[in-house]
């Protein structure tokens, strides 16, 4: 391959995992083309692509870049698996696609430059996405606020329902 599609390759390879900042590295080798599009036409359902690139160019491609840890990864068979809502809803998605495809093992991963090992990505999919820790800090913020007005509403909710059943029985009387 010459230097110049080389550099083209790599520009559009950047451009394409420019904006990501987790992935997940697995091996796709072994796996057989029907189970591998029944894979792909699951993950693309939840905007999760997968893209298989030769290791000396993804080296290139993810240096200086959020992705570098998984440059240390890449030997043998790889591709690269990202997209979607965050890198544990990616990583959920294919511990669940794992039990129906065969072969397909996983090598690493990295979210927001943390790098996991393969043995650690069951653990990374049990994190909470983006969205689940937001929800989870707005909970526990509003929470006493929500405690605080209940304990203070409580007692005047007991005296208006008191004087509305004396009012209710002088005027049944």
């Amino acid at each position: 391959m010459s230097k110049p599609v080389k550099k083209m390759m790599i520009g559009a390879y950047r451009e394409r995992f420019g904006q990501t900042d987790g992935a997940l590295l697995v091996d796709v080798c072994g796996v057989k083309s029907n189970a591998n599009h029944l894979m792909r036409s699951e993950l693309a359902k939840d905007d999760i692509r997968i893209t298989v690139v030769k290791n000396s160019l993804a080296k290139q491609v993810v240096a200086d870049t959020p992705l570098e840890g998984l440059g240390d990864l890449l030997s043998g068979p790889n591709a690269f698996v990202y997209g979607g809502e965050s890198v544990v809803h990616v990583a959920r998605k294919l511990i669940a696609l794992a039990k129906e495809v065969d072969n397909l093992s996983f090598k690493g991963a990295v979210m927001e430059g943390q790098v996991f090992a393969a043995d650690q990505i069951e653990a990374l999919s049990k994190y909470p996405t983006r969205e689940e820790a937001q929800a989870k800090t707005i909970t526990a913020i509003l929470t006493p606020g929500r405690n605080l007005a209940g304990a203070i509403l409580g007692p005047g909710r007991k005296v208006a329902s008191l004087v509305k059943a004396i009012q209710d029985k002088a005027e049944a009387a």
